[in-house]
């Protein structure tokens, strides 16, 4: 049997994760890694073409090959541009008077 390196696969939805931890041939990729999981039976909604995916939060690409102690991440799709949901706090706390309107800093009293 040919020698194998043991990596992670993990996903994780807000009520539910899932971390599986499995054997693969040293010179398997990303994409290979997943799909030998059976991550993809668990998660019929993963789409590998659009969703994003890492190695320790280091975004990589499907073809990359992993190596021993790899921790593969599966990232969902945002719900919204977190600049935009910025940019909506700073207005309303510039409204509010919570902010300065010029420089959007914090309004202090004196």
């Amino acid at each position: 049997m040919a020698e194998q390196i043991t990596i992670e696969v993990v996903y994780a939805l807000p009520a539910k994760q899932s971390l599986l931890t499995i054997a693969v041939a040293p010179d398997a990729t990303v994409q290979q890694a997943i799909e030998q999981s059976g991550i993809l039976q668990l998660y019929p909604e993963i789409n590998l073409e659009e969703q994003k995916v890492g190695i320790w939060s280091r975004p990589v690409k499907l073809t990359e090959q992993v190596k021993a102690t790899d921790r593969i991440e599966i990232y969902r799709s945002l719900i919204a541009d977190p600049k935009d949901l910025r940019r909506r706090r700073a207005e309303k706390a510039k409204e509010e008077g919570r902010a300065d309107k010029v420089t959007g800093g914090r309004v202090f009293e004196k």
